[in-house]
């Protein structure tokens, strides 16, 4: 599963049996539609797996985070990734300060 930074600053993430090949169809145009209008694309976090269905497991799991939350993983801030994976509700703020009456 890999995370790509693209030249807009968004993300793309993605996963793939080679990453070094699947870069460089990114990077010539042919990877994605996302990243083929967004070139050049650096590649900015992976993770390792054994089988590739649980790296495609991660990859959707990881699609649907926040922009917020995903540089939080990149930057390897788990603990900032367990806080942002928390409701953010008001009914389920532990910060939620009591309503007047």
């Amino acid at each position: 599963m890999y995370i790509l930074k693209c030249a807009d600053g968004s993300f793309y993430t993605g996963s793939t049996v080679d990453l070094l090949r699947r870069l460089k169809e990114h990077q010539s145009g042919y990877g994605a539609k996302h990243t083929m209008n967004r070139l050049p694309v650096d590649l900015i976090y992976f993770e390792y797996f054994d089988r590739i269905d649980l790296a495609f497991y991660r990859e959707k799991q990881v699609q649907r985070w926040t922009k917020k939350k995903k540089e939080a993983l990149i930057r390897h801030d788990l603990f900032e990734v367990h806080q942002l994976a928390e409701c953010q509700n008001d009914s389920h703020s532990k910060n939620k300060l009591p309503k007047e009456n």
